[in-house]
């Protein structure tokens, strides 16, 4: 817990249940669904989608943003993007950034199917990587009627220069020449190589 920020928060005002929505390209997503437990089911409440973290799942900062959201009377969704969580999606943890547009829109859908939600007032917000992914999709989507990003990030440019430009061109040649190579190894059955931070097993000393 960092300067007394609980991201496993759990709100007693409000209620949550696990909903799932079908996109496009024809993907299970899976998100978490908050309403506020006097929330009138009878009238037409505002909903706020909210996205997760480049490299996170919906339980990671989403939840936290959506059940504080959804104790000022909004109704939220937390959705996990495809290829990460709960949703769809193989290889996992790919990188797809038109498809997470998607998925944004594809809660949009679901949002707005429901009785009790008022169509003209769904927003979204993105967290980190999600910020730059909620613009990308309210670009396309006017349904999107405002847009909000916490500690938003540009992830392409992250990948291509490096944090603070740390990167030279010479290095980030170097990146994309690895990465073709592995396409190799990857096709002929060799082992899958991910990006350094990502964790796929959890032991003792991972915190």
């Amino acid at each position: 817990m960092s300067n007394g920020a609980d991201n496993f928060y759990k709100s007693d005002k409000v209620t949550m249940q696990t909903v799932t929505f079908i996109n496009q390209y024809q993907m299970k997503v899976v998100g978490n669904l908050f309403t506020p437990k006097n929330l009138d089911k009878a009238g037409r409440s505002p909903a706020i989608v909210v996205g997760h973290p480049m490299g996170a799942v919906k339980e990671q900062s989403s939840n936290l943003y959506a059940q504080k959201l959804a104790e000022q009377g909004f109704v939220t969704l937390a959705l996990d993007l495809s290829f990460w969580g709960e949703s769809e999606g193989k290889p996992r943890n790919a990188v797809l950034p038109d498809l997470y547009a998607e998925d944004f829109s594809a809660a949009v859908d679901y949002l707005g199917s429901q009785t009790f939600i008022d169509r003209q007032r769904i927003g979204v917000l993105g967290i980190c990587g999600s910020g730059s992914f909620v613009i990308s999709a309210a670009k396309i989507d006017p349904r999107m009627k405002a847009i909000a990003t916490v500690s938003m990030y540009d992830m392409g440019a992250a990948n291509r220069n490096g944090l603070k430009h740390s990167q030279t061109l010479e290095q980030r040649k170097q990146a994309i020449a690895a990465a073709a190579e592995q396409r190799y190894v990857e096709f002929t059955g060799g082992k899958t190589q991910y990006t350094s931070g990502t964790v796929h097993e959890l032991t003792a000393d991972r915190r």
